[in-house]
Order: structure tokens, then C-alpha cells, then sequence
């Protein structure tokens, strides 16, 4: 299939509709981007890439961090990690602190903001250096030694972090956080300011495509069962409160991130990415939607 034909042909109808939505500006340094900022990159099993407009740009992932923090902390638990988080699609927002309690401190998944914290949880318990040794994983499985946090996003999500601090204190209280609420923050809100552009995205989460198996190194970094789990967890919980829309309208495990970005996965086909920091009422980028839909729609390719 041409997918630079497709890609180029996709670009050119999303560009320039009216980009509706608002940027993630209760994250002051996320308030500062431009919202016309539109990029996508393809890779494709073969390792072949093609991408267009803001494609080598770039930016805060967020949430998408959460993929790669629970690959690592499934990598060295296994299937004790699902003691600790569930895997429901959680029917509220991605910060509420609602079902917490009447749950006994278990989040529903790992990518609402409380299942996330408790797998930085564990992160901060089985790694010597949680920070440098999970960034040294990152750049490890994506063949990138450039990929790096970004400390201003960090010390601008600190500052506003009060719902993100609730949470892990809550938790905290109800016996499914193990160490210090300040570490378990620290590490998350660096996790989430990790910075990539949509071709370095792309490449990076291939692993997921060629069932847990870095195709760069050959390094096995999921077995195949877990590599399915994970795409599972994207496919149901991957986009907030609009994971059935995005299962509907694009038709593939993905997750997105309040950055504007989201990267989506098919089995042994290909890995995109999308930038486009204006979101709609759910937190998604409003045309990375568009985008990604008007992508699967042409090629007739989902996992439906």
C-alpha cells in the first residue's frame, strides 16, 4: 500500500479544517504552544517512515508516557501487576477520585491519572534510579539516546498538580501506595514530560506492532501475550472517556495525551503518529482524530 500518497492525501483534507478545541492550559507551559502546530509520522514494519508538516517538532507526550511506564513495570512484575490496577474502562473523567474508594484504592486502569501513580509506584520500588533507569529504558527499546524529560513541563505540572496529588495521598491512605506521596509525583510528573517528536513516536512504540519484539535490537521487551494485553489496554482505555469513539471511528489500540499527541498502533502493520496540541472536550487531539480517521477510513485498514 502507498501510504505516502495516503498520508499526503489525509494531511491535505485535516490541515485545514477549523481547528476546534482548546490547548491543555491548565498546564501553564502547555498553554504556550501554537495550536496550528500539525504534524504525522508513519513507520512501518519494515522500518520505513514517511511524515509530513510538523512531523520532526518536538513535544510533550503526557499520557502517552503511561504506555511505557506500565510496558516496564509489566517487564519486571508479570501478571502480579494486575493486584494492584485493574483493566476496566474507568466511565470517568481521567482524574476523579470517585471509584477509589468504593474500590478499595484498586484504579480501574492504568492510564486514568490514579492508575498511573500506582504504577510509578512501583516503578519507584523496583528501580535504583527510577527516573534515569526508566529514561534509560526509553531510549533503550527506541534506538534514541536524544529523548529526554523536560524539566519545565515537570516543574509546570508540579505547581498546578493538586487533583494528581489528592490522588496519590488518597490512594495513598487506602494501602495501594508504598513509598513517599513527594517520590511517587516527582517520578510521575517527570514521566510525563517526556518529550518526542511524531517520528520518534512512531518508531518507538513499533515494539508494539511486531508483538513485544524491538524490531531495531530484537530485544523481546513484552512476550507476545503481554504485547497483546497492552494493546487491549490501549484499545479500551486509551483515549479517556472517547475510547469507544476512537475504536469506532479509527479502529486501533492508540493512546492519546493532553500534548496534543496520539500514536496508534496496528498489528504487524505500521505505527503512526499524530501532533495537534487544540483538544477536543475529551482531552484528544481534535484533528489527530480527524486525521486518524480519515487514514483508516483510506486504507480500509483496522483491526476490525
Amino acid at each position: 500500500m502507498n501510504f505516502k500518497d495516503i498520508i499526503t492525501d489525509c494531511y491535505n483534507q485535516i490541515k485545514d479544517i477549523e481547528n476546534e478545541g482548546h490547548l491543555a492550559a491548565y498546564i501553564p507551559e502547555l498553554a504556550n504552544i501554537d495550536p496550528e502546530k500539525f504534524g504525522v509520522h508513519i513507520t512501518t514494519m519494515d522500518q520505513q517512515g514517511f511524515g509530513m508538516g510538523n512531523a520532526l517538532e518536538k513535544f510533550s507526550i503526557q499520557s502517552i508516557a503511561k504506555v511505557l511506564s506500565l510496558v516496564l513495570a509489566y517487564k519486571l512484575l508479570g501478571k502480579k501487576i494486575w493486584e494492584r490496577v485493574d483493566v476496566e474502562p474507568s466511565g470517568n473523567a481521567f482524574n476523579s477520585l470517585l471509584q477509589l474508594e468504593v474500590e478499595n484504592g484498586i484504579p480501574r486502569n492504568p492510564f486514568i491519572n490514579a492508575g498511573a501513580l500506582v504504577i510509578s509506584d512501583i516503578l519507584v520500588s523496583e528501580l535504583k534510579h527510577p527516573k534515569q533507569d526508566f529514561l534509560e529504558f526509553v531510549k533503550r527499546i527506541s534506538n534514541n539516546p536524544n529523548i529526554n524529560y523536560c524539566s519545565k513541563i515537570a516543574e509546570s505540572e508540579k505547581k498546578v498538580g493538586y487533583r494528581n496529588i489528592a490522588l496519590c495521598n488518597f490512594i495513598k491512605s487506602l494501602g495501594n501506595i508504598n513509598n513517599e506521596p513527594d517520590e511517587v509525583l516527582d517520578f510521575y510528573f517527570n514521566l510525563c514530560s517526556l518529550e518526542m517528536n511524531c517520528k520518534e513516536l512512531s518508531e518507538l512504540f513499533l515494539f508494539l506492532s511486531n508483538n513485544g519484539c524491538c524490531t531495531y535490537s530484537k530485544e523481546e521487551i513484552l512476550t507476545e501475550r503481554q504485547s497483546k494485553r497492552i494493546n487491549a489496554l490501549m484499545q479500551t482505555c486509551g483515549f479517556y472517556d472517547e475510547s469507544g469513539e476512537f475504536a469506532f471511528e479509527v479502529g486501533l489500540p492508540g493512546k492519546s495525551g493532553v500534548g496534543g499527541g496520539i500514536v496508534a498502533v496496528h498489528p504487524d502493520q505500521y505505527t503512526i503518529a499524530v501532533w495537534s496540541p487544540k483538544l477536543n472536550k475529551n482531552g484528544n487531539s481534535f484533528k489527530g482524530m480527524a486525521f486518524l480517521e480519515a487514514f483508516t477510513t483510506q486504507t480500509k485498514l483496522s483491526i476490525f
